[in-house]
């Protein structure tokens, strides 16, 4: 099972003043409003020592050594590791320990994922963290009309409504599945939808190789051969097929992405207890020895390809066998992940938004809450699944995107730390102020207070008096009136002509090149 198969400071954004212009300042922080991405500025956490790092390093090692990993259904994919010296027995590939580690020496620590915006351009890796919309989900949802398949109309208000939060860096890929596009033509219109209504940096197909390579054509359409070949304009979300299976769709896309310079996102899927232990430890290791072959895969086809190492550890109910997300053991474990990660000089993407209800509602940001800060503590850099996530990856909620849109905002300044300076010390109101008065009026007061605190769109802090003389209107309601006003104010960021035309014209050549297929 994989996510699939669960399967820029915006120029159009309306322009704010007075009050609005000021809250979003003071969620902004230091930094300012609309940041392409986040320098953070509180440490990581890590919960792990040497010693028990070493034993997962090795036990990662011998997983690699003595079971080896399947690579099926790609000939080409069995002949790189042939020729890298790996020991390969049919399908079968098994590395000598430190081997894997040796090839991934040149994948870059750091790298920017430009995006047509030059101003919303990202930064991965280091201490850089970028929020992108959840994935992958076939339905979607809001308070109006229930959970339904998704649509490309669905696809592209997502897609606005990422482009209009400042707190959202990138656009995504398959924020959800439009089912009204056939099945091998849908990526077409996804990848040009991201272009037409964002500025911001996007991912790319891959369902297939040659899908994969549609993404590219049209990212150098958009951006130019040449710059193409020398810079990441578009990312690839790939997923083992856990337990220690590359299948051959997976492996091709990661070699269609590497040859043309541009990134991988490479991440297990793993059940606990399904796809593969129960246990922290063993399934931590076993993440470590996926992910470090499909990353090594990307620098055997071009040394240097951006590649990310993905992780994405979950639960389960032994009881029903059902899927659970957003609990302890995976964020605790996404700590460990961001260690090793780190070892081995490497951006890091690690969880997300996760929960299993099926509301914008109490558990949903409960389950959400846990494994978003972990994502931020364990050091991620990448964070998928930032927004919208609902039932398990099965759905895409708009009043939940909005919700999560809104906690991205309140990580920005948690992330920001505490900065130490003259003016944030305040040691002369103390003086202005003197004993038992309150500070409220007090001149660095007055001086910091647009930019003192972030400022909720959606929390409600008023009094409950007036809270109910307003309606008693709770947060998933106010989420359902934010997306649809964001919606109807949205404009979409300039496109060239000349690329929008080119564009156009390689979808209609591709579209009549085959024949609808709804599989």
């Amino acid at each position: 099972m994989t996510e699939q198969g669960m399967t820029a400071a915006g120029e159009g954004k309306r322009q704010r003043g007075g009050r609005a212009a000021r809250r979003e300042a003071r969620g902004g922080g230091p930094q300012g409003v609309s940041r392409p991405y986040i320098i953070r500025n509180i440490p990581t956490y890590d919960i792990m020592g040497e010693e028990s790092l070493l034993r997962i390093e090795q036990t990662a090692d011998r997983i690699l050594a003595e079971v080896g990993i399947e690579f099926r259904d790609d000939p080409v994919t069995l002949e790189l590791w042939k020729q890298a010296g790996a020991k390969v027995d049919g399908v079968l590939v098994k590395f000598e320990p430190g081997m894997l580690r040796e090839i991934l020496k040149t994948a870059p620590q750091e790298f920017t994922q430009h995006a047509r915006n030059p101003a919303n351009s990202v930064r991965i890796g280091g201490k850089n963290v970028v929020f992108s919309p959840s994935y992958g989900s076939p339905f979607v949802m809001d308070l109006d009309k229930g959970r339904r398949y998704g649509t490309i109309e669905d696809f592209r208000n997502l897609i606005k409504l990422a482009q209009a939060n400042p707190w959202m860096h990138h656009s995504g890929g398959t924020i959800c599945e439009p089912v009204d596009v056939p099945v091998n033509k849908r990526h077409l219109d996804m990848v040009y939808s991201h272009v037409r209504y964002s500025d911001r940096a996007f991912l790319g197909s891959v369902t297939a190789e040659s899908r994969a390579q549609d993404s590219i054509d049209m990212a150098r359409i958009v951006f130019g051969r040449e710059f193409t070949d020398q810079n990441c304009v578009i990312m690839g979300n790939v997923n083992v097929n856990s337990p220690l299976v590359w299948d051959g769709v997976m492996t091709s896309v990661i070699r269609a992405y590497a040859a043309a310079n541009q990134g991988s996102v490479v991440v297990p899927f793993i059940l606990a207890g399904a796809m593969g232990p129960v246990t922290n430890a063993g399934a931590i290791a076993q993440s470590l020895a996926e992910t470090m072959a499909g990353c090594a895969l990307t620098q055997l086809v071009r040394p240097g390809a951006p590649v990310v190492f993905g992780n994405f550890l979950s639960t389960m109910s032994l009881r029903s066998g059902s899927p659970t997300f957003g609990t302890p053991e995976p964020a605790i474990g996404s700590m460990v992940v961001g260690q090793l990660a780190r070892r081995l000089k490497l951006p890091l993407r690690c969880s997300g938004n996760f929960t299993t209800s099926k509301l914008p509602d109490a558990q949903a940001m409960n389950e959400g809450t846990m494994s978003m800060l972990a994502a931020v503590h364990c050091g991620a850099n990448f964070l998928l699944h930032s927004a919208g996530f609902l039932d398990g990856l099965l759905s895409m909620s708009y009043e939940k995107f909005m919700m999560d849109l809104d906690f991205c905002g309140a990580l920005h300044s948690y992330l920001d730390g505490v900065q130490v300076d003259d003016n944030t010390l305040a040691f002369d109101s103390f003086a202005e102020v003197g004993h038992g008065k309150h500070f409220f009026g007090a001149s660095h007061t007055l001086a910091n207070y647009e930019t003192a605190f972030w400022d909720s769109d959606l929390a409600d802090s008023q009094a409950f008096e007036n809270w109910e003389e307003s309606g008693s209107v709770d947060a998933a309601t106010r989420a359902n009136l934010r997306w649809k006003k964001s919606l109807a104010e949205y404009e979409a960021p300039p496109l060239d002509e000349g690329i929008d035309k080119a564009l156009q014209a390689y979808i209609t050549q591709r579209k009549g090149s085959m024949e609808d297929m709804w599989y």
